[in-house]
């Protein structure tokens, strides 16, 4: 008799959790998880948006400095001056190519695109954190705003002009200042420059300011 009773009650157990089980999630479960999911991405979203944009924001940079390379070695393999140039590619978007004393862009030319949210300020005057102390610590004199990086056959720095020369100020070197703007408003800099060498760096400036050589 007892036995028939013990193995009724476990029958009924097993059917109750049988049943539990089958309801699934009720509704309070399912608007917790989904609050915890919400609470989690408002933090993660946005780093990561900042992230994908410093990304960017470093590809932009690094393909800068190999178009500079390229221009300089184009330079000296044939024995004029060659320099870098922005355009405006059709969608509006700013692009910088290499030229050969003065040309337009033509179809084939070594290009780099830009984006829409990355502006390049050519010399000083970028409104970039601490610029002025940064230009000041590089050692050189930087050419004045508003002038593109070109080589020589030398593969030295030099200053294009109206009479399609480009004479090389000594002791003077290029800086380009890099802006991009993420998609939550966070403005990030790096800074590609020639010093009075022919070499070519990039640098990138932190949340505090201070710049640092990559």
């Amino acid at each position: 008799m007892y036995a028939r009773q013990d193995g009724f009650v476990k029958i009924w157990n097993n059917r109750m959790i049988r049943k539990s089980a089958a309801r699934g999630y009720s509704l309070i479960e399912m608007m917790i998880v989904v609050a915890f999911v919400l609470i989690i991405a408002a933090f993660s979203v946005p780093a990561l948006l900042n992230s994908i944009s410093d990304i960017n924001l470093r590809y932009a940079a690094t393909n800068l400095s190999g178009l500079l390379q390229t221009a300089r070695m184009q330079a000296v393999k044939k024995n004029t001056f060659y320099g870098i140039q922005p355009t405006v590619l059709p969608n509006g978007d700013t692009a910088y190519f290499v030229n050969l004393q003065g040309a337009t862009y033509v179809p084939g030319n070594p290009l780099v695109p830009l984006g829409s949210q990355t502006q390049v300020f050519q010399g000083v005057g970028s409104g970039a954190p601490n610029e002025g102390t940064f230009v000041g610590g590089l050692g050189f004199a930087v050419a004045p705003p508003g002038t593109v990086p070109s080589f020589n056959a030398r593969g030295l720095p030099c200053s294009p002009t109206l009479v399609n020369t480009c004479p090389q100020n000594a002791g003077q070197g290029f800086v380009l200042f890099v802006q991009r703007i993420s998609p939550l408003g966070a403005i990030r800099w790096v800074s590609v420059l020639v010093n009075p060498s022919g070499r070519i760096q990039v640098w990138s400036c932190d949340g505090s300011g201070s710049w640092v050589q990559r």
